[in-house]
């Protein structure tokens, strides 16, 4: 009886599992590329990052973003800076004669979301129409704020996610978390584009700081530390449906390191998976918990195993047929992002994945955990 259930449960979430990457595939198709029109763009960005403790990195962020291909006069950099104890702060301010602009975030009480805090401060002294998120440790092209602005101009978009990846990496074990991450960022721009719209990244993110306001930016969900990209994406899709666009295209990319250990990336992907609880669109959630009960039947099919070999038989099948799914998948997301030779490390992934999904699913999702030095939820 109990290979029975297992067989129909195994059977059912792996061809759900199957349907639902070809539904997403289909996703990435309808996004067409994005290419740059020779206009000159006539929008006022503000760029904003929220930086803590980052002086090794923030300076060569800097860097990029004055050097970008954009009227100077039509952007403005705002940095917060959130209680660095190293010379973040005094980084920034050696680049006050070029405009950018710092701000000490200098709240006296405890909160658990200060990163929003840190947005929301530098959007209330912001002049820009088009506000644009990204992080103290992200590296971009020339072209990158001017593709951006010029897919915003090109059609009625209150919020726009761009490409992030990850680059520069040392071992097999940040390669594979850049093939791990290119999937969320398929994933994110495939729900965009079966109008969706589910995940995105706040390390390359564009909305209208009217739409913010008037949606009363973070309020709701300024008590959980993370979101202040997913959720507030959430928002905007729940206010105005319809106006969530996805640039696809290489010089709207922005760069980022893997993390280097595995402690590092545990807490990385429990503060993501944390957004979670938050989650008001019902269908999302069902297909979250479809997906981690997916990846939980593995492990029951393998400890089942070793009691009777046809639940290995099973477990294998479905091991395939997963694999099989994410590879048709993953295929032109890494073909856009120029990373195919990452899929060598696409069966050894499928594997990892199952054990580091089920986990991070229940810790995500209880408990505290630590990020940038602090203790939150």
């Amino acid at each position: 009886m109990a290979i029975l259930v297992i067989s129909i449960l195994t059977a059912c979430l792996t061809f759900f599992y199957i349907g639902m990457l070809f539904y997403l595939r289909n996703g990435w198709r309808r996004i067409p590329y994005f290419r740059t029109e020779a206009n000159a763009p006539s929008t006022f960005v503000s760029v904003l990052i929220a930086a803590r403790n980052e002086e090794g990195k923030i300076e060569k962020t800097i860097l990029d973003i004055l050097a970008q291909d954009y009227p100077a006069d039509l952007f403005e950099l705002i940095i917060v800076n959130d209680h660095s104890t190293d010379r973040t702060a005094e980084i920034i301010s050696g680049f006050s004669d070029k405009g950018v602009k710092l701000i000490n975030l200098d709240e006296s009480e405890k909160l658990n979301s200060y990163k929003k805090k840190a947005i929301t401060k530098a959007i209330d002294v912001s002049s820009g129409e088009l506000i644009i998120t990204t992080d103290a440790d992200c590296r971009m092209n020339k072209l990158w704020l001017r593709t951006i602005v010029a897919y915003y101009e090109s059609g009625d978009y209150n919020l726009i996610s761009s490409p992030v990846t990850f680059f520069e990496e040392k071992n097999p074990f940040e390669e594979i978390q850049s093939l791990e991450f290119l999937f969320l960022i398929g994933l994110g721009a495939a729900g965009i584009g079966n109008k969706m719209p589910a995940t995105c990244n706040g390390a390359n993110l564009a909305y209208r700081k009217d739409v913010f306001l008037k949606l009363n930016g973070f309020k709701g969900i300024d008590d959980l530390a993370s979101g202040d990209d997913e959720l507030f994406l959430h928002k905007v899709a729940s206010a105005y449906p319809g106006s969530i666009g996805f640039c696809k295209s290489l010089d709207a990319v922005v760069y980022t390191h893997a993390k280097e250990n595995l402690k590092e990336f545990i807490q990385q992907r429990k503060r993501w998976a944390s957004k979670s609880t938050r989650y008001k669109n019902k269908g999302i959630v069902v297909l979250g918990v479809a997906v981690w009960l997916f990846n939980l039947l593995f492990i029951t099919n393998f400890f089942s195993g070793f009691f009777n070999t046809d639940f290995w038989c099973l477990g294998f099948a479905a091991l395939i047929l997963k694999m099989g799914s994410e590879l048709m998948f993953l295929y032109p997301v890494c073909s856009f992002a120029k990373r195919k030779e990452l899929l060598l490390y696409q069966p050894v992934s499928t594997v990892i994945h199952i054990f580091y999904l089920v986990f991070i699913g229940i810790a995500g999702n209880s408990g505290k955990y630590n990020w940038k030095g602090r203790m939150v939820r």
